[in-house]
């Protein structure tokens, strides 16, 4: 499990290094998580163990977790069915083919799709948009201050100025995420004199200096695992799209 800014991220592998399945996973998460704000509710496909991402009761996409590949499920109504018909040839063909031959039941068609190259992923990802608009509002840009990881530096638990009030909303969330329970370090930011990765540096940096730049931000292979400890996972377990907001969000690179 990854933790944020201080702590081990016990996560040495690059971007070349990651499998198929990795990056689609992370990806996925990224796509989910950063546009849209949705609880995500662990299931049932039968037997195989899914992960739904959902707005109150109703489900928006269902990934079902196998060890080789993912399956995305995704229910079209009528209203959905409509604009997939005005629109299909923005989709590949295999998409098309799917929804033709599937039957269409009473409350749409439900869609699985084989998940195991990031091309296909790619045309996932158009389905889920036509099934639902982003509903992620961006993180607060007012006094926005990034790290030279790509993190936001004011939204982060060990800032020292950060309001006590939100420190103390975020903490649940945190634990409940990372399955840390000692928040009590304290930075002044990246870079500056109190910065508690001053003197060693934090995993990112180091990994930054060793290829001779001066921040994650600068290098072509940003963004990649060592430069985020943001939640990538997709796990047969609940997180609420609040503990995404809070605990999520702020440690993840490129937010909205």
């Amino acid at each position: 499990m990854r933790s944020t800014c201080g702590l081990s991220m016990n996560d040495d592998t690059g971007d070349n290094d990651m499998t198929k399945l990795q990056k689609i996973e992370i990806e996925t998460a990224r796509f989910m998580r950063m546009n849209y704000r949705l609880d995500e509710v662990p299931g049932k496909f039968y037997d195989i163990d899914c992960l739904k991402f959902r707005q109150g009761k109703k489900t928006i996409l269902s990934i079902n977790l196998h060890k080789d590949h993912y399956e995305f499920q995704i229910i079209l109504g009528k209203a959905e069915r409509e604009k997939f018909e005005a629109q299909r040839d923005i989709f590949p063909k295999f998409i098309q083919d799917l929804y033709d031959n599937e039957r269409t039941l009473h409350d749409g068609k439900w869609l699985l799709i084989r998940v195991d190259t990031l091309e296909t992923l790619e045309a996932v990802k158009k389905l889920i948009l036509l099934k639902k608009k982003p509903n992620r509002k961006p993180l607060p840009q007012k006094n926005a201050v990034y790290g030279k990881c790509g993190h936001r530096c004011d939204l982060c638990v060990h800032n020292k100025a950060l309001d006590e009030a939100l420190r103390t909303e975020m903490i649940p969330h945190l634990t409940h995420v990372y399955g840390v329970t000692d928040w009590s370090m304290r930075c002044g930011g990246c870079g500056q004199p109190d910065c508690y990765c001053a003197e060693d540096g934090c995993d990112q940096l180091r990994c930054a200096q060793e290829k001779g730049i001066s921040a994650c931000t600068d290098c072509p292979q940003y963004p990649c695992p060592k430069a985020t400890v943001g939640y990538q996972e997709l796990e047969h377990r609940g997180i609420s799209a609040e503990a995404i907001t809070l605990a999520v969000l702020p440690y993840l690179p490129r937010q909205k």
